[in-house]
């Protein structure tokens, strides 16, 4: 017999609300089919019950869906200060937000986010003093502000702009192409995009892309056999020209470049999230064949740009963390590198050129430092910033005397400032002010010790003069993976918790890039477990120090974060209050099985080697929650159009939890609707109730009620 799911729906609210007049009985949560799959895993059995939850598309899972989206609302609803919390957050975000200027020819474009409109609008400029007029207003795309748009790069002549649009959060991607003086847009449209840019060259420009996937498949069928295409402004797509493809490596990421003077084109071929090969072609001496400049895939190799027939280099061959050096592609062998900027104790992050200068970006201790060299590698200066903070962004043409960047901490809003090449001095060009008392809040850094003995850095944010006397509700957060730093940024949601006397904390772990590739190698593959321990040393150290208690510690992280977080509750269940695991890898087995997920083996291994099948099973979220165990109050929070992480993860790991849950902390799942993968393109409406119940469910469960404001 086929149930209705809105008698489904019903049922939930109706057996929700007769358990709330009972807070601490265990909650009674909607009912998941359990099926009898297994899988052998080199003489290994696995249960996977919940293996129709990957079938996103089917009836039954809609069914499921609505189900415990309805069993969420019904507790949300009835937290008091819900509305209240939503109130304030939308106050916080209520100012011009401003954010990536750069310089095409005449031109300067930059995006600016207008109080509470649900995407960033692109603005145009004729020169330092011209007046803004819109170049492209994703707003108008779509009713709920669901679409969104990027853009691709500047066609040499800087006539054109090439932009793309993505719908509902997902990583598919629309190319499209705008006059810049008219800001008129062209005929021309590339379908089935996904990390993708434009790369000029003559009349049109490189990029590349997927075949079209099977109706019904979007969101969960692998991404296989990337191609190079070649496409000139005003060509269908069908006569676009096939320039490169692989047919023997299906899972292979392939990114097109091409130099400032038109004279290179390269090809990185990447089998993952780390580790480039790199091909090249001279367009200016006829050549046909692609050669291969740098072989694959033990490091990773960036062309920042030429200088004549010669190469600059941004490479961790050699360097963990990371060197540029000099090379001659008619001669790329590794004995005749040139080195122009030598390692350095810190990270490389960044290299790119302006006006004929070289700027390197390194971490100190997880906070931007920019240097200016010549291309001979003389250093010639610091380049100025206002703070201790994150910047990036600058670079441009080899012929512009000045650039912009970006530059945010935890404390100063982001804020648009353009350096002068000449005069080596930095001035604000676009300026946030946020609706806030930021000078009432202060950073600071600390360094704790880890389970093996390593050092690891803290960021501390809270209000200024706070007592550590344990009392005061904490949010710590991570991402620990694929080489990302976190750095200092600013949260218009964290002020939140900081008006509450609450702190935020972001320790450096192991996974990440803030020192290098040892860190990175640090806590990847099969030492991830490393990152982890970082993570709950980092929980015992808020403890210790009473910046909080048990009792007032939430957890949080997003994606490769959000694996953070189920690994360490299911880990340490006793340390943390709360949970809130989003968009999270949770099946560390099946990973690999869905859309781009293949790419992350050169991170995590995969099950399909009897190498890594015990260390993946050891820490997958979904595989370690054990029965009648009292797990933290869970929030487990994915999205429908996630075709990154596909929210079968989610899904499946809320299942068991709700299963296995011992005693009152709820665990529930929010499912959000024509949302992707986290934050990224979504409508800041859909941002606003994400970052709404998030607050709300952590405080509830503390027992916290928040800051009345007007009153």
């Amino acid at each position: 017999m086929r149930i209705n799911p809105l008698i489904l729906v019903l049922f939930s609210f109706i057996l929700f609300f007769s358990q709330c007049k009972n807070p601490t009985a265990k909650l009674n949560y909607p009912e998941t089919k359990k099926g009898t799959q297994t899988d052998n895993y080199f003489g290994t059995v696995v249960a996977d019950p919940y293996r129709w939850l990957e079938n996103d598309t089917s009836a039954e899972t809609k069914a499921w869906v609505k189900n415990e989206q309805a069993f969420t609302e019904g507790y949300l609803s009835k937290i008091p200060f819900r509305e209240q919390i939503r109130s304030r957050y939308k106050d916080l975000l209520n100012y011009d937000k401003y954010f990536s200027a750069f310089k095409a020819g005449d031109y300067i474009i930059y995006s600016k986010q207008e109080g509470i409109r649900n995407q960033a609008v692109y603005y145009i400029q004729k020169g330092l003093t011209g007046t803004p007029v819109v170049l492209i207003d994703p707003n108008k795309l779509s009713d709920d502000g669901s679409v969104s748009v990027a853009l691709d790069g500047v066609s040499n002549d800087k006539k054109y702009i090439a932009y793309h649009v993505n719908k509902s959060g997902s990583d598919w991607q629309t190319l499209f192409i705008m006059e810049i003086a008219t800001q008129k847009k062209l005929d021309d449209q590339l379908d089935w995009l996904k990390f993708g840019g434009a790369a000029w060259h003559g009349s049109g420009f490189y990029y590349s892309r997927y075949d079209k996937p099977a109706p019904g498949t979007e969101l969960s069928a692998k991404s296989e056999y990337q191609k190079i295409y070649y496409h000139k402004l005003g060509d269908k797509q069908e006569q676009d020209v096939l320039i490169f493809e692989d047919k023997t490596h299906p899972q292979m990421y392939y990114y097109p470049q091409v130099t400032e003077d038109e004279r290179y084109l390269f090809v990185y071929k990447s089998p993952g999230t780390d580790g480039t090969e790199v091909i090249y072609r001279n367009l200016t001496n006829g050549q046909k064949d692609f050669k291969l400049l740098f072989k694959g895939f033990e490091f990773n190799y960036s062309v920042v740009n030429n200088t004549g027939d010669k190469l600059l280099v941004n490479t961790n061959d050699g360097a963990g963390n990371y060197r540029v050096v000099l090379v001659d592609p008619a001669n790329p062998q590794k004995k005749l590198w040139k080195e122009i900027i030598p390692e350095k104790p810190e990270k490389l992050e960044s290299a790119s050129t302006l006006g004929g200068k070289l700027f390197v970006s390194y971490l100190k201790d997880a906070s931007t430092r920019i240097y200016q060299y010549s291309y001979e590698g003389v250093f010639e200066h610091e380049m100025p910033l206002p703070a201790l903070g994150s910047a990036s962004g600058i670079g441009g043409l080899n012929n512009e005397t000045y650039a912009f960047y970006d530059f945010s901490s935890f404390t100063y809003a982001p804020c648009v400032y353009r350096y002068d090449l000449a005069t080596g001095k930095s001035e604000v060009f676009k300026n946030s002010t946020p609706n806030a008392k930021i000078d009432d809040f202060e950073t600071e850094q600390v360094f704790y010790t880890s389970k093996d003995g390593t050092k690891v850095p803290m960021f501390l944010v809270h209000k200024k003069g706070i007592k550590l006397d344990g009392s005061h509700p904490a949010l710590l957060y991570a991402y620990g993976g694929f080489s990302v730093s976190s750095t200092p940024y600013f949260s218009n949601s964290k002020i939140i918790l900081y008006e509450n006397d609450g702190v935020f904390a972001m320790p450096n772990i192991r996974g990440g890039g803030e020192y290098g590739e040892k860190w990175h190698k640090g806590g990847n593959l099969l030492n991830k477990q490393n990152g982890f321990d970082d993570f709950i040393a980092a929980a015992e150290y808020l403890i210790d120090h009473k910046y909080t208690s048990r009792e007032k510690l939430a957890i949080n992280g997003g994606s490769n974060g959000g694996l953070l977080i189920g690994a360490v509750m299911t880990q340490r269940p006793d340390l943390f209050k709360v949970a809130i695991p989003e968009v999270g890898v949770m099946d560390m087995l099946r990973f690999q099985k869905f859309t781009v997920g293949w790419g992350w083996s050169v991170e995590y291994g995969s099950s399909d080697s009897a190498k890594y099948f015990p260390v993946l099973y050891k820490y997958s979220p979904l595989h370690n929650i054990k029965d009648s165990v009292a797990y933290p109050a869970t929030l487990v929070v994915t999205a429908d159009h996630d075709d990154r992480v596909v929210p079968a993860h989610s899904f499946k790991f809320i299942s068991t939890l709700q299963a296995r849950q011992k005693g009152p902390n709820p665990v529930l799942i929010r499912i959000e609707i024509n949302q992707g993968h986290g934050a990224s393109g979504s409508s800041l409406s859909k941002i606003i109730e994400g970052e709404t119940d998030k607050w709300a469910f952590m405080f509830y469960n503390m027992g916290i009620t928040p800051k009345e404001y007007g009153k």
